[in-house]
């Protein structure tokens, strides 16, 4: 059992990267228990490994007293210094108890620590290696499905891709392969636990990370991003480089570069707009394709604006369910009120023509008065 010991320990810092002190640390811990389990000792106890034979031994732990109560616990003064003449009251004395079929037991209690360690050295090695790639995009491929979830595999671990987190016009099946954002790792208790997604914002910008190696190297930068995902993403980008078009490097030669993330994303529309330091004007861009005739803040809440456009591009401004309005708000970060020039226009026409209608209210009131007074100076 000594040299399989060793061997095995040997193996598995060697293969596993478990390091040998933490699994005898452990082993010695269990083989207490074991002792005390098989044995119905209730004293104090302490299992020793020697590494260079790998032999285990068990002992006693007792305190000398003047006084013996409980033999399992105590070691009374005078048998103490027949053993060794400098033992003094309170000190621990260790005896040696190591039963002759303890090695049964030791083999057991270490094949067991010995495969909990391998198991949690394991999972160690899985979520050190997938924690690396949490807010990032892998490659995967669909393995099964359940009521719940969509387990995809991404090599050694199976993630798992939530109805929420599932794009709403793609249907998946096994040996699918798709690409899929990294949204979580977790270490759990039955091991690492990681979550994946196609509906995250941010799957747009690692894919346009990979297509457009201007956005890698931090040439061009993606400042926002509003998506639903399936259907359409704006997404704001401005230049560090004033001699590089962010929105022409996004799309590419011929729309090279775009229209491959657009059949990534299965068909979804994408909408590239400029970022600009003035708030008005990245607010126009924002509702691409329609045109602004103007941009107001509201006095009250900075962070709220009416937009006139065109009154025959009211309702390209505001898009099919509202959507192009829902997501330019998202992506400036601006509460926005669309209005078409007539609407624009219809309350100062109405504050206009309640002026004549108070005027004329007041010039009716007035000869009613001087009607009476006429009347009274002819019949006087």
């Amino acid at each position: 059992m000594s040299k399989e010991m060793l061997s095995a320990l040997n193996a598995l810092e060697t293969e596993k990267g478990v390091k040998k002190e933490v699994v005898i640390e452990a082993l010695e811990a269990a083989l207490v228990s074991a002792y005390k389990r098989n044995y119905g000792q209730a004293q104090n106890v302490e299992v020793e490994f020697d590494q260079a034979k790998g032999d285990i031994h068990v002992y006693a732990v007792k305190e000398v007293t003047d006084e013996v109560f409980d033999s399992r616990l105590e070691v009374s003064l005078k048998d103490a210094l027949v053993i060794n003449d400098a033992y003094e009251v309170g000190d621990d004395i260790r005896f040696e108890v190591t039963p002759k079929d303890f090695g049964r037991i030791a083999a057991q209690t270490a094949k067991q620590v010995i495969l909990q360690r391998v198991r949690e050295a394991e999972r160690n090695i899985i979520y050190d290696q997938y924690i690396k790639y949490e807010n990032e995009i892998m490659q995967g491929v669909v393995e099964r499905r359940d009521s719940r979830y969509i387990y995809v595999s991404l090599g050694k671990i199976e993630a798992i891709l939530a109805k929420n987190d599932q794009m709403p016009n793609e249907h998946y099946e096994p040996h699918d392969r798709i690409k899929v954002y990294v949204t979580k790792v977790e270490n759990t208790p039955k091991g690492p636990q990681v979550y994946v997604s196609r509906t995250h914002p941010d799957l747009v910008k690692r894919l346009f990370e990979q297509e457009v190696p201007e956005i890698y190297d931090g040439t061009v930068e993606i400042v926002s991003i509003s998506r639903e995902a399936g259907d359409r993403t704006k997404m704001a980008v401005r230049s560090n480089d004033e001699n590089v078009d962010p929105v022409g490097t996004c799309v590419g030669p011929r729309g090279q570069r775009v229209q491959a993330i657009v059949n990534e994303l299965s068909g979804e529309n994408m909408d590239i707009i400029e970022w600009m330091d003035d708030p008005a004007a990245y607010i126009a861009n924002a509702l691409n394709p329609a045109q602004v005739v103007d941009v107001t803040f509201d006095p009250e809440n900075e962070k709220a604006v009416t937009v006139i456009v065109p009154d025959y591009q009211l309702s390209l401004a505001i898009g099919k369910r509202g959507q192009n309005a829902r997501l330019a708000a998202k992506l400036t970060g601006y509460k926005i009120d669309i209005k078409s020039e007539t609407e624009a226009d219809e309350p100062e026409e109405a504050e206009e023509e309640k002026r004549p209608e108070t005027s004329a209210t007041e010039v009716n009131d007035t000869p009613v008065d001087d009607g009476d007074t006429d009347q009274t100076n002819q019949e006087d």
